[in-house]
Parts: C-alpha cells; sequence; structure tokens
C-alpha cells in the first residue's frame, strides 16, 4: 500500500498535520492500492510563498543554468523510467505495453523537446532603438488529469523551468503516484527550493486555492470545459493568465479515395488506445453515407482484436476505465447511443465477456449515428466510436465543425493535396492527416472550447513568458 502523506513545499517533503486522506484506488482491481492527503488552502498559501520567494533569484538565472538543471531532472528521469511506467499501470489501468511505450516516455520527451528549445530561444527582440525582453511570468499554479498523468505534468513543468518561472502542482487525486515519482526525481536532481512545489488534494479545495490565488501569476489546467471554465472564473478575480487544454470530440473525415481496410481498422484501433481516455481522440469517423455498411464492418472487426483485461499482462491492449465515476459516465451514455437509435455493432453496455470486477467496458462501435446523438455531441472519454454517413466533401466538413470542440481532427485520403484542402478547413488546433505520428514540437491545444494556449515546443515558452518593452534601449549607442 503506497501512502503519499506529504506535500512537496520549499524544497522538503511536509506532513501535514491532523490531516484528512482519500483512498486511492486500482481501477483494475477495484481495491484500494493507497491513501492520499487531502491538502488545504493553507498548504497552498505555504507551497505559493515559497514559489513567490523563489521566484526573485531563479528568474533571474541564465540560460546555462537552466539548462543544467533540466540535464539533471532528464538524468534522474531515465534511471527510474521502468518504474514510472509501473505506477502509471497501477495507478490509471493503462496496459503495461503502452505505459512502457507511449505514458512513461512522454515525460522525458517533453523535458528533452524544452531543453532543445531552450538552447536556442530568443529572450529579446530588438526594434530599432528598442528592445523587447520576454520575462518569466511568475508563479504558475498548474493542475493535471488522470488519463495521461506524467504526459501532462511534464508539459507544464518543463517549460515553466525552462522560461524562469516557479510552480504549485495539484495532480489528479485520481492518479497521485506518478507525481509523487517525478517528485522524487525533482528532488534528486537538485531542483532550487521553492522552484517546484506539490500540494496533494481534490478540486473543490486546492484547485479552488489555487486558482484564486491573488499571488499566483498564471494557471496552467488541464481536464474536462466545464473544470477549465471553473478555473477560469475564479481565476478572473485577480485578472491572472489561464491557460487551458480541455476538452474534445474530434471528427475523423475518411474520404471516398481512401483504402478502407487499412484506414478504419488503423483509425478504430487508435480510438481503442489508453482506453479512449485521450482528448484528442478521434471518436467521429465520417464515411460516405453509401458506405456506411462497409465502414461499420471493418471497424467491428478491428474492434473484435482488442484484447480487454489485466493491464499486466503483457497479452493485454486496452485495461479499464480509470476511475469509477468516469466508468459509470462511459456506461450511462453507451445506454444513450443504444436508445436514440444508434446501431451497435461491436461491443454495447456492461463489461467484456468473463470480467466481473474492475472498470472495465466493452470497445463499442456505433453505425448509423447522427450528428444530433448525444453520443456524436458529447465527449465520452472511453472507447466509444461513432461512424456518420456524410454525402458530400462539404457536408463532411460542415458536420466536424459543428461541435463546441475544435481540439483535434483527421483527414484520411489517398490524395494528399485534396487531404489538405479539407484539413484547411477544419476549425481544430491539430489535424492529423492520413494517421501522421504526434509531434512533440508542435503546439498542442485547440479553438473553441477545447481551450486556449498552447503546449509542446517552442510555442508552450510563450504562454510562461510576459512580453516588456524597454524603449530607448539603443539610443544611447
Amino acid at each position: 500500500m503506497k501512502i503519499l502523506d506529504q506535500h512537496y513545499i520549499n524544497g522538503a517533503w511536509v506532513k501535514p498535520a491532523g490531516a484528512d486522506f482519500r483512498d486511492v484506488v486500482n481501477p483494475a482491481t477495484e481495491e484500494v492500492s493507497g491513501k492520499m492527503v487531502l491538502g488545504t488552502s493553507a498548504n497552498v498559501d505555504a507551497a505559493v510563498a515559497a514559489a513567490k520567494d523563489a521566484f526573485e533569484t531563479f528568474s533571474q538565472t541564465t540560460r546555462e543554468e537552466r539548462l543544467a538543471i533540466l540535464d539533471r531532472i532528464i538524468e534522474e528521469y531515465k534511471k527510474r523510467m521502468p518504474e514510472m511506467a509501473d505506477v502509471i499501470t497501477l495507478e490509471m489501468g493503462a496496459p503495461a505495453f503502452l505505459a512502457n511505450k507511449a505514458h512513461a516516455p512522454s515525460g522525458i520527451g517533453h523535458l528533452m523537446t524544452a531543453r532543445k528549445v531552450l538552447e536556442t530561444f530568443p529572450f529579446e527582440e530588438d526594434n530599432g532603438p528598442t528592445r523587447v525582453a520576454k520575462e518569466p511570468i511568475g508563479v504558475v499554479g498548474m493542475i493535471t488529469p488522470w488519463n495521461w498523468p506524467i504526459n501532462q505534468i511534464a508539459c507544464k513543468v518543463a517549460p515553466a523551468i525552462a522560461t524562469g518561472c516557479t510552480m504549485v502542482l495539484k495532480p489528479s487525486e485520481v492518479a497521485p503516484y506518478s507525481c509523487q515519482l517525478f517528485t522524487e526525481i525533482m528532488e534528486a536532481a537538485d531542483v532550487p527550493a521553492g522552484v517546484y512545489n506539490v500540494v496533494y488534494g481534490e478540486g473543490p479545495t486546492v484547485g479552488e486555492a489555487i486558482s484564486g490565488h491573488p499571488d499566483v501569476d498564471m494557471v496552467s489546467v488541464t481536464g474536462s470545459t466545464r473544470m477549465g471554465a471553473a478555473v477560469q472564473a475564479n481565476a478572473a478575480k485577480t485578472i491572472k493568465r489561464v491557460t487551458q487544454e480541455l476538452g474534445g470530440k474530434s471528427a475523423n473525415i475518411i474520404l471516398d479515395d481512401a483504402d478502407f481496410e487499412e484506414v478504419v481498422t488503423r483509425e478504430t484501433l487508435s480510438v481503442m488506445r489508453n482506453t479512449g481516455q485521450t482528448c484528442t481522440a478521434l471518436t467521429r469517423m465520417l464515411v460516405p453515407a453509401d458506405r456506411m455498411d462497409e465502414a461499420a464492418a471493418i471497424a467491428a472487426k478491428a474492434a473484435e482484436t482488442v484484447i480487454t483485461g489485466d493491464p499486466t499482462s503483457a497479452d493485454t491492449t486496452m485495461g479499464p476505465i480509470s476511475n469509477a465515476q468516469q466508468f459509470e459516465k462511459v456506461g450511462v451514455l453507451i445506454e444513450k447511443g443504444l436508445a436514440e437509435g444508434a446501431r451497435a455493432v461491436a461491443g454495447g453496455p456492461g463489461r467484456p465477456d468473463g470480467i466481473d470486477k474492475g472498470f472495465f467496458v466493452r470497445p463499442t462501435v456505433f453505425a448509423d449515428v447522427t450528428p444530433e446523438m448525444t453520443i456524436a455531441r458529447e465527449e465520452i472519454f472511453g472507447p466509444v466510436l461513432s461512424i456518420i454517413g456524410y454525402k458530400d466533401e462539404d457536408e463532411a466538413v460542415r458536420i466536424a465543425n459543428d461541435s463546441p470542440y475544435g481540439l483535434s481532427g483527421a483527414v484520411q485520403s489517398a490524395d494528399v493535396d485534396r487531404a489538405r484542402r479539407v484539413a484547411s478547413k477544419m476549425r481544430t488546433g491539430m489535424v492529423y492527416i492520413n494517421g501522421a505520428a504526434g509531434d512533440l514540437s508542435a503546439p498542442f491545444g485547440g479553438y473553441k472550447q477545447s481551450g486556449n494556449g498552447r503546449e509542446w515546443g517552442a510555442h508552450a515558452f510563450n504562454d510562461f513568458l510576459e512580453l516588456k518593452s524597454v524603449l530607448g534601449y539603443h539610443a544611447a549607442e
């Protein structure tokens, strides 16, 4: 049993007196795997005070000093990469292969990307006699989710360190073990005291205290759109910057010239990856209406190849939903899909055959989905694919854009120029053409209710920086 009974404040582990605890549940077994201390506003006050004091000196460090810190973090992370994969499997149910090949490496990937960007990032620009300086914004509050836990921690912490900011992090209460391990890595890397602080807890207490704190200069939050709106409203009282990476209901336009067997198979399996708990998951598959049955048959066949079960098994390709609340929500939405007339060609309600415990759901494919159905509009955040028919290319784009979200999208076509043209019409922050892989140096974020700001790579640095115009800087030269 893991006991997380201390916050990390000002370079030291702090055990609060008389604290309450929350159980951490293994989603594959529904058994308690540990306990996490619940922080209070007083703990946040202490962490913010430490970060504010540390900012005075850390904001003045040189590029070379911050590169050295990132180098030390990267080296310590490498030593504990297998352990990171193991705790992610335990806390949120990612299959072992995915934890080792994607989850754990994502953390070091963001650290290495930030380090590379920092080498040459222009912190000053000259415009005649005026110098425009890019300076660290200050104390950054960070609120991260459970679905890609270390990915979201690292993609915020790395650019903050690189730009000279200090921070207070609240990780997900559902998946705190990866944060605990990452904090041990930061401590071993000798990150200066007060630069990186962690307060465990829940959103209505710790999250609210961070977002509304007058000495927090910026909040970076990843989560649901509803949560992002609450954070922004609370932060508005102190006029601080808020960047948000929120929900999605991404459309995957499969054009009539695509290789359906290859593309539908690949894209169906991509939705099932991480048990569908990925904000960029392409959960709306748009196909020509007259090829609906063909696409449905291929997708159903692909879904049947998914092996659901014990996430520690090397054979498992899909683990459980990460928590009980989300498990219940996914089940309700699958039932609603059936009630509203969608045709389940794979999966459906209930746990997979042979599994009677754990937050497991069946990989589900719905055909004959219309754009008005709930499953076509709400983010399910589970392994559920909705196939929607369109009559022509223009209608496909209209359906794709008819969403309050705008995080990602995709186009599949044998004609790359055609795919590029369609991609240019999609109102999303990211578009994947023909199964393109992710890019840690590309800006990550969305339009509309999918948030604002951008993470990953050089573009992430700008959110952590303030602009200062120094007029007459070169006037005397």
